[in-house]
């Protein structure tokens, strides 16, 4: 597909979500990505126009917010519009397919609250009883042994 597009950047602003008038939701958002720089050149950054459509639109709006990392797969989209004087605009935008947190839940509830706590440890090994998280795990009986396909 030639006009897939892959992106990772953080949201300049909270997505704004509306819903059209058959009450299907939509989450317009701007990335801000960082370009490729070479060791001789300042860093630069483009503002990426995304658009989110049903539940993608739902699940940005709920778990993202301006400042947040995101990794976005769509479809760049040029939309050809008339302004309110008449003129004639065309703007490019990113139609989001998917979606996903570009920083660890910990990661971000560090950057949101400015706190510095100490890591915990690893998570243990499957089958391994010693407590993660609070909790521990527990050998599982696998009956007789069979699979059932």
């Amino acid at each position: 597909m030639l006009n897939h597009i892959d992106l990772m950047g953080r949201l300049t602003r909270d997505p704004e979500l509306r819903y059209t008038q058959s009450q299907t939701p939509v989450a317009s958002f701007s990335l801000a990505v960082d370009r490729d720089f070479g060791s001789r050149e300042e860093r630069q950054t483009d503002f990426i126009d995304c658009v989110a459509w049903r539940s993608t639109a739902e699940f940005v709006s709920k778990y993202f917010q301006k400042g947040s990392m995101a990794v976005v797969s769509g479809r760049l989209q040029i939309r050809d519009w008339t302004d309110r004087e008449g003129g004639k605009r065309r703007s490019a935008e990113v139609v989001v397919d998917n979606i996903y947190f570009g920083e660890s839940k910990r990661s971000r509830d560090e950057n949101a609250s400015g706190s510095t706590a100490p890591a915990r440890p690893a998570p243990t090994a499957y089958g391994d009883d010693r407590p993660v998280g609070g909790s521990t795990f527990a050998e599982l009986d696998d009956g007789d042994g069979e699979l059932p396909f």
